[in-house]
């Protein structure tokens, strides 16, 4: 079977990452596959994506058999060529993009997830900054996102460390969004991603460019950026339907325009 899944079904994008004999685990072949799958949620009619694991794990990183092979990709190739590309079309992808965390998330597999809009978990699951344990340092833009969810001292903390970071603590730091009982994963992970599938897309994606130019601006470009991003947002189609359905008292009918 394929490495990466697609199903598409109710607007929303399931995308399951699907080597779980390796704990989902990456080569070459799943991530360009992965970029590939993110390319085709493009679609208009695609309203939210959401990324989980097959099996046990979510992702256990990078497969380390791929690095140590002579005739492998090599670590600078499997940055620029592999993740790099994996985080930017996620972050530009103009829809919410979900990560449901079900199991382990390790390494390069943590760092995708937090990449994401919104990280859920299953309270089994957890989070592990492994790559000081095999000296290296943290990719997948996990020293950008980390440090801006929970603070400096717990992201240096954790990185160095390589600590196992439960769902528990990862809701409470801020790092994820929500856990969930293992057993309500499943159905509570589609609803949220049936609610945001349900919304102003548009708006939706606003939100996520104002909040990614607050990372690396300051107040008043940021004033200036919410006066353009607001102006855009209001010529929507969904604006228009927000407004009259609030004035004819009834719930909005959202699609994505």
């Amino acid at each position: 079977m394929s490495s990466i899944l697609l199903k598409v079904e109710n607007s929303i994008a399931f995308i399951t990452l699907n080597r779980p004999e390796k704990f989902n685990a990456f080569n070459r072949e799943m991530a360009l596959l992965l970029q590939n799958t993110l390319d085709a949620c493009r679609d208009e009619t695609i309203r939210c994506v959401l990324i989980t694991g097959a099996g046990k794990a979510f992702c256990a990183g990078q497969d380390l058999a791929e690095v140590t092979d002579p005739e492998g990709p090599g670590m600078a190739r499997i940055l620029s060529e592999h993740y790099n590309p994996v985080v930017t079309r996620i972050r530009e992808l103009e829809k919410p993009v979900i990560a449901a965390v079900n199991g382990v998330a390790a390494g390069a597999g943590a760092n995708l997830a937090i990449c994401c809009d919104i990280v859920v978990a299953s309270r089994s699951a957890s989070f592990i900054q492994a790559f000081s344990k095999i000296g290296l340092v943290p990719d997948t833009a996990g020293s950008f996102f980390l440090p801006r969810l929970v603070g400096w001292q717990k992201a240096m903390a954790w990185m160095m460390l390589g600590e196992k970071i439960s769902a528990e603590e990862a809701e409470r730091t801020g790092m994820i969004y929500r856990y969930f009982e293992d057993n309500l994963f499943a159905e509570e992970t589609e609803k949220l991603a049936s609610t945001l599938a349900a919304m102003p897309t548009r708006a939706l994606h606003l939100i996520k460019k104002e909040l990614q130019w607050s990372a690396t601006h300051t107040l008043y470009e940021q004033l200036q950026n919410e006066d353009k991003l607001q102006q855009r947002a209001a010529a929507t189609e969904d604006f228009r339907e927000g407004v009259q359905a609030f004035l004819e008292k009834r719930q909005p009918v959202f699609k994505g325009k």
